[in-house]
């Protein structure tokens, strides 16, 4: 059997055991350990609710998602796509003021993000 080589692809390997029994329930347990699990890949950071938590906290104000968004953007951090998207391409989305931006920004370091 000849095989295909693939040059910078990502490939996954999965290992599975079949077994000709009769399993006597719709569920199947699973296990396994995460020690030897390449964590890497793995983005640090936090949630967009664990900011707004942590700025009310220290800050005592609400941001807004949007908010946090606006300001990941500006400081480069990479986000997911979004499919939410205005219908117009004219319309305008406030502004983040200031004071808001500077604190994501202190809570982009509080979490290692920046």
């Amino acid at each position: 059997m000849r095989g295909k080589w693939l040059i910078n692809e990502t490939t996954v390997e999965t290992v599975v055991q079949l077994s000709k029994g009769n399993i006597s329930t719709q569920n199947v347990r699973v296990e396994f350990s995460l020690e030897d699990m390449d964590m890497s890949g793995f983005q640090q950071g936090a949630t967009y609710e664990q900011i707004q938590e942590w700025i009310q906290e220290k800050y005592g104000f609400h941001v807004t998602h949007l908010n946090i968004a606006k300001t990941k953007r500006k400081c480069g951090i990479t986000e997911r796509i979004n499919y939410n998207l205005p219908k117009s391409e004219n319309s305008k989305s406030p502004g983040t003021p200031k004071e808001k931006e500077e604190a994501i920004i202190d809570a982009f370091r509080h979490f290692q993000m920046i």
